[in-house]
């Protein structure tokens, strides 16, 4: 039988907004593997799975998640971890990866794949999707993320508000993530595009330490990593103006 790895997306943090087929993929896997920056660490992703399956069916695998300036660091530490996943399909057979949001949206997962199928060949590559965190801040929030023939633009920040900049000059909505570190720039983009009175911006969502606020009250002061930015497109207000 052929080795499965199935990526499982467990939304943003709210446990509530796993889907009850991602609760069936990691009730069904032999081992369920959440990614951390430490072994001593307990990540968002397995907070949310610990909702659905017992501790001692996960696996911390550690992943250089923070680290953007040491490609050689980051390199050894994701052959080790595609090591340690490709040894746990050898011996389990179906392994679960639970990641937050979507295992296709900017997802740990993507990388892992591509490494465990060149170390198990004919592994099976699986996803479910998973709530993302740009669908979680609109409900919360209110912001209606697109109308009629408007287009969405999702863009990451990690490598400087540039990208962001160009996005805010198009007709469309707008979503940042990963900005908590570039919020000064953001908060300037915003302004200098002149799309600050709508756009909103969210962390740790379903957490007991939920943020959202205003894009209006960015201070510039730094925000947590995996911060969300909606910007919604430019609206008359008008009913149905966009169909």
């Amino acid at each position: 039988m052929s080795s499965r790895l199935i990526g499982v997306g467990v939304g943003p943090g709210d446990p509530e907004l796993v889907t009850v087929k991602g609760v069936n993929a990691l009730r069904a896997a032999d081992v369920i593997v959440v990614p951390v920056m430490d072994t001593g660490e307990r990540g968002r992703a397995e907070a949310t799975v610990l909702h659905y399956v017992p501790a001692d069916r996960i696996v911390r695998v550690v992943f250089a998640l923070n680290e953007r300036t040491d490609r050689a660091r980051r390199e050894a530490a994701w052959d080790a971890a595609g090591g340690r996943v490709a040894a746990l399909l050898e011996r389990h057979g179906t392994v679960a990866f639970a990641t937050i949001g979507d295992p296709n949206v900017y997802s740990t997962f993507t990388y892992l794949a591509h490494t465990v199928a060149g170390l198990v060949p004919g592994t099976v590559v699986e996803t479910v999707p998973g709530i993302t965190a740009m669908q979680d801040l609109a409900a919360r929030s209110g912001a209606v993320l697109t109308e009629g023939t408007e287009p969405l633009v999702l863009v990451p920040v990690t490598a400087g508000a540039g990208v962001l900049e160009e996005a805010l000059k198009g007709p469309g909505t707008v979503v940042a993530y990963k900005f908590g570190r570039h919020a000064r720039e953001v908060a300037r983009a915003l302004r200098d595009s002149g799309r600050t009175a709508d756009a909103v911006w969210g962390s740790a969502l379903g957490l007991p330490e939920e943020a959202i606020r205003p894009a209006a009250e960015l201070d510039g002061a730094a925000l947590p990593y995996l911060s969300t930015l909606i910007a919604p497109a430019p609206r008359g207000g008008a009913r149905g103006g966009k169909l």
